[in-house]
């Protein structure tokens, strides 16, 4: 690595001249004109139209203004030992807006599950772009996301006279915090400015009014519903704790019976008005649930029902192997699933609660009965046991009694 200073003009500046290594760059066939690779390669010469060849060249960044010598050489060393750590992020011209939506979007999507793509896309044409992308990204800094967060918090609503909510913001925060830790990684920054940001603090514990049922009424619900016909996927959430995408997606070749298991494979994702199959949630959203001796009853007569059905049908069933399915065999759509289960709710009389709310009941029951919250992440699929205790602490105060009871017990045992 090698650099130099120079005065320039009268009565001049300074300026340095660093060797930053060799770099991917195109050239011009035609005119011979460099082009350096900082995001993705170009298809032919801006300057002229011709075609255009990859190479790799030295790379020298050239900077003036400085004041004095001694400016400029500590400017110049700082760079070149960047270089030498493999720190240095060579300088562009891409703008917030640029990458999110030319680089990273397009990068990230087969990466993630399409209604986390369809959240980030939201989060950057709404709320992100609209406000700084205009801003370079190399110059983008925590205090100018903080602002965002303020704008935001104040009239960052579609219509502009009202703020959107603390949650909301943490989801933005969460996007532009990704997008910019891969920018890191991919070279293009040398540090991740969200680290230097703060966003509001959430109210509350950030659950979204989770409701929960006790068992007695939890069991008038069960009861209520038995006849209908999406009453057996009504059961087999509340007691596997499923969430409603994956228990549409189960197929009968994922139960099995015999055993008492059901294994979570896929869910149904409701995407841009189309169903799509995913991936689970977490990685330990792959997971097998063990069935108590109801639930096997429950499911081997939604198989008779599901044998009526396909007979009355005859050549117009649709063979989708779901467990749970529409009148014709066909996949279930999301959405007309919660819709009909807040029908059924309505009919019950019972205290309103949503769809995604079975699942937090079964896990409360679950740990108010004493079960151990490692088992019971992991009929939830979290993707650790803190996610489990953190959302459902609160609701099972009667812990902290029994072991402050039990402790005091093998203290004082003697006594």
């Amino acid at each position: 690595m090698r650099g130099h200073v120079r005065k320039r003009g009268d009565p001049g500046s300074w300026e340095y001249i660093a060797d930053i290594g060799m770099a991917a760059a195109q050239r011009c066939t035609a005119c011979n004109k460099r082009f350096w690779i900082e995001r993705r390669p170009k298809e032919s010469c801006p300057k002229c139209g011709g075609a255009l060849r990859e190479t790799e060249e030295r790379r020298r960044e050239i900077k003036g203004g400085f004041a004095t010598r001694k400016e400029c050489v500590a400017a110049m060393n700082k760079i070149l030992v960047a270089v030498e750590q493999h720190a240095y992020t060579a300088p562009t011209k891409a703008s917030v807006r640029e990458y999110l939506v030319k680089e990273w979007l397009p990068a990230v999507k087969s990466t993630i599950r399409p209604t986390t793509y369809n959240s980030y896309e939201q989060h950057v044409a709404c709320h992100i772009v609209p406000h700084i992308g205009s801003v370079k990204l190399q110059k983008l800094s925590g205090s100018q996301v903080n602002a965002l967060y303020a704008k935001l918090a104040e009239s960052g609503a579609k219509n502009g006279k009202k703020g959107i909510s603390a949650m909301t913001i943490h989801h933005v925060h969460a996007c532009l915090h990704k997008a910019c830790k891969d920018a890191v990684r991919w070279g293009h920054l040398s540090r991740n400015p969200l680290d230097a940001a703060d966003p509001p603090r959430k109210k509350g514990d950030g659950t979204k009014e989770m409701k929960t049922w006790t068992k007695e009424q939890l069991k008038a619900f069960l009861d209520s519903v038995k006849g209908d016909r999406l009453s057996p996927l009504w059961h087999v959430i509340a007691m596997t704790g499923m969430r409603r995408g994956e228990a549409i997606g189960v197929r009968w070749s994922d139960v099995d019976l015999e055993n008492a298991r059901l294994a979570v494979r896929r869910a149904l994702i409701p995407t841009n008005r189309e169903v799509v199959v995913s991936e689970p949630k977490t990685v330990k959203g792959r997971r097998v649930i063990a069935l108590d001796p109801g639930t096997v009853e429950v499911l081997k007569g939604q198989a008779a029902r599901q044998l009526d059905e396909q007979k009355q049908w005859d050549a117009a069933w649709v063979d989708s192997a779901y467990v749970f399915t529409a009148e014709n065999g066909a996949a279930l759509d999301p959405e007309s699933v919660t819709r009909y289960f807040r029908q059924a709710v309505g009919k019950s009389m019972l205290p309103p609660i949503r769809l995604h709310d079975l699942r937090h009941t079964h896990a409360t029951l679950a740990l108010q009965a004493g079960i151990h919250p490692k088992v019971v992440s992991e009929r939830l699929g979290h993707a650790t046991i803190s996610i489990t205790l953190d959302t459902y602490s609160h609701a099972i105060p009667a812990m902290q009694e029994e072991a402050a009871a039990l402790i005091a017990g093998l203290v004082f045992a003697g006594e």
